[in-house]
Parts: structure tokens; C-alpha cells; sequence
């Protein structure tokens, strides 16, 4: 009788390392997001009020920003955070090519150019050598991206920001309590924006929110956000074109209840990294993204290596992770293309 060897691989024919799924439930919900729901509900004020501006007021606080402009999504904080920095029509801003399409459409929906610098394949993040390179006349901002949640070089971009004249914008879609030298991200350069889609370490389905410690910027962040009204004017005055992208009484009460877990559960992330790290590190092939001592606290959104290809033997990216999801390991390839 043939019998299976025990070191067989799955998708061989072998045992899977495990057969039972892992317990992931998400978003985590508690009862302080029921009780903050119910009680919106029954406040009868569902658009921006209490419940927003307390939550702008907090998440600030908690990223060591002065100011919160809560949003739509995020998305629509990347375009609040052009406009509010005066970018548009004929600009150039400088942008990573492995992220989500938000970081270069939101670009395009201003009337700017988005213009790609490589990532450091150590970080997964922009280069700051790559991003001076692409500076041209046109250039107006750099908006680099805190990939899975590891920050980027803020000293490297604030100093080239400085050096260059330009906005510095920090696409914090994926950092919610990351930490540079003990400053949140998203408060280190002229702005920042969060996201809070369903995905998200903070969730309420949709949501986004711009950080900044610049007045000027948050009050022409408000503005934009809503319908072009100016700080203490009337209601129907509007003195710019803006839009209605007010983040909701509903979206603020589930993400109050959200932020009260939120360090916990990134300083537990943060564990559970280490744990793969060990077990990981010293596996021919597979290339951990760099640790930099600078980094005081990561949020993990993704947990990221690097499959090294040349070190494989001729086994392709799609048959390693085939190999992994045979085993029961949930893993994905990431974005398969750059933008």
C-alpha cells in the first residue's frame, strides 16, 4: 500500500501544516461602538456634529497632531490634502508606484501629475534618493506612502522637502499609531491622511480623516470638505469650490468605540511581527523588510516579505504561494503590478 511521506507538501499530495482556518472575525466590534451608535440614533443628528468633532479632537490627539478634518474616505482626504497645500492644474507630485491607485488618482482628480520614484525594496517604501532624482521644476509635493504600516524615512523627506521648497504629504492609509521617534505619522509633514475602509486597522466601512499642524491647511482642508464654507461664515456662504464630503455622526460613533482598542491592538500586532520575524529570518530566499530603530511603534496593517526569486531554484512567486494556501497559510502576493 503507498503511504505519504510526512514531509510531503500539500499541494503534492501531503497533509496540510493546518486544517482548520484561522479564527479571523473583522472588524472587532465592542460595546462602546453600540452604545455610542444608539445613542446618535436616538440624538436624531446624524450629519457632522458631536460625535465628529470629538472624534477629530481624539484621533488627533492620538497621532500627536493639532488638527482633524474628518472625511468621506480616504480617498477623498488625499484630494482634500492637494487642494489644501495649493496643488493643482500642471503640478508635479512625486508618488510611489507599489500602493493602492488612490495615492496617484487623487493626483490626477486635482489636475496635477503624479510622477513615480522607486520604492527601497529593504522598506517597500519611496526611496528618498529615487524621489530627489525625479525632482523637476514642476515638482510642488511628495507624497510618500507608509506601506503596510512601516514609516518612512521622515527625517530623509522633511530634509529634502526643506532643501527642495516642496509640500510634504503623508499617505497614512496604512499607519493608525505608527510612530516616527515617538511622533505619530501623518503629523510629521504638512499633512497627512488616514483611511478607515472596512479593511483597516480602524474601521467604520468607509471613513477618512487629514491630520496636519498647520492652520492654514486645516482651515482650507474644512472648507474643501465643506462645500466651500469659510471658518465663522454664514452658512450659504461658500468663498471656494468645495464639496460635500463630511464624514457622518454614525461613522465618527463606530470610530470612537474603534479607537479605544486601537493601541492595544497594535502594540499586540506588533508581537505576533516579532514572532514571524524569528521564524522566519533565517530562510533561504526570503528577505524581511528592514528594521530602523527610528521606528518607535508600526501599526503591521500587513505583515510583508520579500520572495527572493533567484533563490528558489526555478520555483515562480505563484507556485510558492500556491504551496502556502495548500497548507492552510493565508498569504497573498500583494499588488501584482506597480501602478
Amino acid at each position: 500500500m503507498h503511504t505519504r511521506a510526512k514531509n510531503q507538501l500539500a499541494i503534492a499530495g501531503g497533509k496540510p501544516v493546518r486544517t482548520k482556518p484561522f479564527p479571523v472575525k473583522w472588524p472587532v466590534i465592542g460595546k462602546e461602538e453600540r452604545q455610542n451608535l444608539l445613542g446618535v440614533f436616538d440624538s436624531g443628528k446624524w450629519w457632522y456634529g458631536e460625535k465628529v468633532a470629538e472624534f477629530e479632537r481624539k484621533y488627533a490627539a492620538f497621532q500627536n497632531a493639532r488638527s482633524g478634518i474628518a472625511c468621506t474616505n480616504g480617498t477623498a482626504a488625499l484630494e482634500i490634502a492637494l487642494l489644501a497645500c495649493g496643488i493643482g492644474a500642471g503640478d508635479e507630485v512625486i508618488v510611489p508606484p507599489y500602493t493602492f491607485i488612490a495615492t496617484a488618482s487623487a493626483v490626477l482628480k486635482v489636475n496635477a501629475i503624479p510622477v513615480f520614484a522607486d520604492i527601497d525594496l529593504n522598506t517597500g517604501n519611496l526611496d528618498p534618493k529615487a524621489a530627489e532624482k525625479a525632482i523637476t521644476a514642476k515638482t510642488k509635493a511628495i507624497m510618500p506612502v507608509h506601506f503596510a504600516g512601516l514609516p518612512v524615512d521622515m527625517d530623509a523627506f522633511k530634509a529634502l522637502a526643506r532643501k527642495h521648497k516642496l509640500r510634504l504629504i503623508e499617505d497614512a492609509c496604512h499607519s493608525w499609531g505608527s510612530q516616527w521617534k515617538g511622533k505619530g505619522t501623518g503629523a510629521i509633514g504638512d499633512c497627512g491622511v488616514f483611511s478607515f475602509q472596512m479593511s483597516k486597522n480602524i474601521t467604520s466601512g468607509e471613513g477618512g480623516i487629514l491630520l496636519t499642524d498647520n492652520e492654514e491647511i486645516a482651515d482650507a482642508a474644512r472648507s474643501y470638505s465643506n462645500c466651500g464654507r469659510g471658518k465663522g461664515q454664514a452658512f450659504y456662504e461658500h468663498y471656494l469650490l468645495g464639496s460635500n464630503l463630511r464624514m457622518t455622526e454614525l461613522q465618527a460613533a463606530i470610530l470612537l468605540g474603534q479607537l479605544t482598542r486601537l493601541k492595544e491592538q497594535t502594540i499586540k500586532r506588533q508581537k505576533n511581527a516579532v514572532l514571524l520575524d524569528k521564524g522566519l529570518k533565517n530562510i533561504p530566499g526570503i528577505a524581511l523588510l528592514k528594521n530602523d530603530p527610528r521606528v518607535t511603534r508600526r501599526s503591521y496593517h500587513i505583515y510583508i516579505f520579500r520572495f527572493v526569486t533567484e533563490e528558489w531554484g526555478g520555483v515562480s512567486r505563484e507556485t510558492f504561494l500556491k504551496a502556502l494556501q495548500a497548507e492552510g497559510v493565508p498569504v497573498s502576493s500583494g499588488y501584482p503590478i506597480p501602478l
